[in-house]
């Protein structure tokens, strides 16, 4: 633990002195467009760059450090694998966690697990989701889709909605192709937050991939996280290929197509959602308020579950709580209606 406070430490000043180095130093270093793997010079000698090479080398020793942890708390039940799947002909790191006694002549539901935030990736805060999904009987894939920190600068490359969507679709693809135990007709999908919207994302874009979803405090509608977000986290999210470096007021089209909301039409899967009232980040009647009214217009399947107050406001799936407990059996309730562990 003391390995991962460190590292949390470095991280921390490191991201400070880039942000005041940035704002002090002019001259940028080009990219090498040649070098596809390897998006920042190696061999800089300014400041900025050798500080966030510095800064790419300590998230993943962070990484590093999350995978140990996991193993040593849950070495006696649950075995995890690491790999690198492809994705649009990109090589994107994943995990897969199975019982430590899993029957490989048997056939198993698979559920992916999608991680949300700027730049998140697999936490020690996922364990307890992990670890309760295991128990369950699914196997259970997480992918660090690109856009997540911890990889170097060609998978934390963000392209929201986009190459996040493809890569957790090419993450279920790859989980039925490389487990044999795992049953192509008993997947599902569980997202929070950003992972929330492109877990709708998801079953909009591949309606029958998936026999059951769960949407935890997701963004339902891009377009108005754009409008309420810092201007910091609205130039940066605009600066994306997609977007072209336009916001919305410019270039609007991109920004409604990866809005979840514009898309409720295409939804088959059964979808159980969850939210809680106070959520400052992705708030209800913005997003999950009528993400709802849209699938009840529709007469989709869905059950959906509103907290009052739960703490932690928009993270409450983390917390050590009561709220947390109920969504965690109402979640995997709903899931086993459907793919049946």
């Amino acid at each position: 633990m003391n390995k991962i406070r460190i590292s949390v430490l470095l991280l921390s000043l490191v991201g400070t002195f880039l942000f005041l180095n940035r704002l002090s130093v002019a001259q940028e270093v080009p990219t090498d467009e040649t070098i596809p793997r390897i998006a920042t010079n190696q061999e800089a000698k300014d400041t900025e760059t050798k500080l966030d090479l510095i800064q790419q080398e300590l998230e993943e020793e962070a990484q590093e450090t999350t995978v140990l942890a996991f193993q040593e708390q849950y070495k006696d039940r649950i075995h995890i694998d690491r790999f690198l799947y492809p994705s649009d002909k990109q090589l994107v790191p994943g995990y897969v966690f199975t019982s430590a006694h899993l029957d490989k002549n048997k056939k198993y539901p698979g559920l992916v697990i999608v991680h949300g935030a700027f730049h998140g990736r697999l936490d020690w805060r996922f364990f307890d989701l992990i670890d309760f999904a295991v128990s369950k009987g699914y196997v259970v894939i997480f992918p660090d889709y690109r856009g997540s920190r911890g990889y170097g600068d060609v998978i934390y490359k963000n392209d929201y909605g986009i190459s996040d969507t493809a890569d957790v679709l090419a993450a279920a693809d790859y989980l039925v192709k490389s487990r044999p135990y795992v049953d192509p007709n008993r997947l599902g999908i569980f997202g929070h937050s950003r992972g929330g919207m492109v877990t709708l994302l998801a079953i909009e874009h591949s309606p029958k991939k998936f026999k059951a979803a769960v949407d935890v405090a997701g963004l339902a509608d891009f377009l108005a996280f754009m409008a309420y977000k810092p201007d910091f986290r609205r130039m940066e999210t605009a600066s994306e290929s997609y977007f072209k470096g336009k916001l919305p007021s410019e270039n609007l089209g991109p920004y409604m197509e990866i809005s979840p909301l514009n898309h409720v039409d295409e939804i088959e899967t059964p979808l159980f959602i969850a939210a809680t009232t106070g959520d400052k980040t992705v708030p209800l009647t913005l997003h999950t308020g009528r993400l709802v009214d849209a699938l009840k217009a529709r007469g989709k399947i869905f059950e959906v579950k509103i907290y009052d107050q739960a703490p932690g406001d928009h993270i409450f799936l983390f917390g050590d709580s009561e709220e947390r407990r109920d969504l965690f059996q109402r979640s995997f309730d709903f899931l086993g209606k459907y793919l049946k562990p």
